[in-house]
């Protein structure tokens, strides 16, 4: 490996909803973070790899920042903090419509108490005025950031400055991954955020937060794959709802999942769906354990 090789991690943290994953999805050129309208869509770490002959970027993106409620907040708030504490650089996020708000400035001091070098993404720039953006800028550049990207991630198709920034602050180091992995996470992994994706997308209100996917079976040939899952909701109640009437909502969830587990796979799929209850899932630790929420 040539010794100006550069490589390392990079840990991208915000508040909820101000498009960190669409951003990744960008940066590594596909869909490896779910996205909706919804704030609290990513509950998990998910790591983005990008890879060529000088440079390998591993992006770790994380849930959105937020006060805790119940133990999954608590997972999710683990996830930032390791993030955190194992990256090269630090990629805050943060979108013009809302900046600044309470999260933005508690993230901001939170973030002194790391050594890693930081850049800052202002998001959604589209969304606002070019004289309220310089003046973000300014405020922002108060931060100690290396250096400030305004962008959106909607519509622009340029990320290379960002990319080329990014790598002059990674180490010099061999590449931690093979370099044609675009994430080190197994296949069942993407089903269950696909699946989980299109439940944030067809439900509204109550129903996404009190619902997780785990993949129980997932039988792959050369050319077909057949996945059985199961939807865990926390009440009785919720069950009808994500079933909906003659099973209307449950076959839409399932046929949209199919079509993004093809894209994904490129195998003919079949997906077969189950709704079970478990009270509270996420208030319980060794519920939260068995769902796969290490």
């Amino acid at each position: 490996m040539d010794s100006t090789y550069r490589s390392g991690f990079i840990a991208i943290i915000g508040k909820p909803n101000v498009g960190k994953s669409t951003l990744v999805n960008r940066l590594v050129q596909d869909k490896l973070s779910i996205i909706s309208p919804k704030p609290q869509t990513t509950r998990r770490q998910i790591k983005g790899i990008i890879s060529d002959e000088q440079r390998q970027l591993v992006f770790l993106d994380t849930p959105g920042y937020l006060k805790p409620r119940y133990e999954l907040h608590n997972r999710m708030l683990k996830y930032i903090e390791d993030s955190l504490q194992g990256a090269d650089v630090i990629m805050f996020v943060t979108d013009s419509p809302g900046y600044p708000t309470d999260y933005d400035r508690e993230m901001l001091l939170t973030l002194k108490r790391y050594r890693a070098p930081r850049i800052c993404i202002l998001n959604k720039i589209d969304l606002t005025s070019p004289a309220q953006v310089e003046l973000q800028l300014q405020e922002l550049a108060e931060h100690g950031f290396e250096k400030l990207f305004p962008v959106s991630a909607l519509l622009d198709d340029n990320f290379n400055l960002i990319l080329d920034t990014l790598t002059n602050l990674l180490p010099f180091s061999p590449p931690f991954y093979d370099t044609d992995q675009l994430s080190d996470l197994p296949q069942r992994f993407f089903v269950q955020e696909i699946i989980m994706e299109q439940i944030f997308l067809n439900f509204r209100e109550e129903i996404p937060y009190s619902s997780t996917v785990v993949v129980e079976n997932f039988q792959e040939t050369e050319k077909a794959v057949e996945i059985y899952a199961h939807i865990w909701v926390e009440r009785k109640t919720q069950k009808p709802i994500i079933l909906g009437k003659n099973g209307e909502k449950i076959k839409a969830v399932r046929l949209a999942s199919e079509k993004e587990i093809y894209r994904l796979l490129g195998k003919s799929v079949k997906l077969q769906l189950w709704v079970k209850i478990k009270p509270r899932w996420r208030y319980k630790k060794n519920a939260l354990k068995e769902f796969g929420y290490h």
